[in-house]
């Protein structure tokens, strides 16, 4: 079975501004590919100078297209206050008749976003943090807010964790929609985790995404045969529009 394929940029300095985002994202939509996805971060490290608000982007995005699964990857629910992260979701989800994915993970302190802000810091502490949310998140979207969200049973969830340390947000994912592991040596180390997520998820338990990231031009198959059911083509933190414009192009 083919893997659904995804662009997966930062919107950071070339790629800063909203209209180009959209553009950019009606591009990949008319050009074949499946998905669009941003990084969600309020910060980051040199030599990265703008940083442009994922969820605006998003919003404008899902307004401009009518196809492609869109969402941000991934937003750290220990900065955020889920009650707007409610009511942000189902109106997005609304905008773009059920296209929104929600990425979430623990977020990393190196990027200048956490503590300068008064951000917990501590791993363990935005695990406890992040499991809460997403349990919070869901009551929200089940009618504790209205309206609730188009899509059934609920938004899908894909959880982010580090491919080296990924026994926790491994054990996470198997409870939402899916694993999105970061730091993936190889499709070896992909077909690893199929195998564990096997003793993980009961049978009939339901889909469930396994998500890779890919640079431009590598091949996709062999992540294909070893269990991906979808494929990002990913851009490093200072994406130069003119290779992400002519990757979208070419098509998936």
């Amino acid at each position: 079975m083919s893997a659904s394929r995804g662009i997966f940029v930062a919107p950071f300095d070339e790629l800063v501004e909203p209209r180009t985002l959209v553009d950019l994202a009606r591009r990949a939509e008319q050009s074949g590919w499946d998905g669009f996805f941003l990084w969600d971060h309020v910060n980051y490290s040199a030599p990265v100078r703008a940083v442009g608000d994922a969820w605006i982007a998003l919003a404008a995005i899902a307004g401009a297209t009518e196809r492609i699964r869109l969402g941000p990857m991934v937003t750290p629910l220990s900065r955020r206050r889920i009650q707007k992260v409610a009511r942000e979701t189902a109106s997005l989800d609304r905008l773009s008749a059920g296209r929104l994915t929600l990425g979430v993970g623990l977020g990393v302190e190196n990027n200048g976003e956490l503590e300068p802000f008064g951000e917990e810091v501590e791993p363990r502490r935005r695990a406890e943090l992040l499991d809460a949310g997403l349990e919070r998140l869901t009551s929200f979207w089940a009618g504790e807010f209205e309206p609730r969200p188009v899509q059934e049973p609920r938004i899908p969830v894909w959880v982010a964790g580090r491919w080296q340390t990924r026994k926790r947000p491994l054990q996470r994912a198997a409870r939402w929609d899916g694993f999105f592991p970061i730091g993936l040596p190889d499709p070896a180390a992909l077909t690893q985790i199929v195998e564990e997520l096997a003793d993980l998820r009961p049978a009939g338990s339901g889909a469930f995404d396994l998500v890779v990231e890919i640079a431009p031009g590598d091949p996709v198959g062999p992540w294909e045969a070893a269990g991906a059911t979808w494929v990002l083509t990913a851009f490093d933190s200072q994406p130069r529009l003119a290779e992400v414009e002519a990757t979208i192009d070419a098509g998936p």
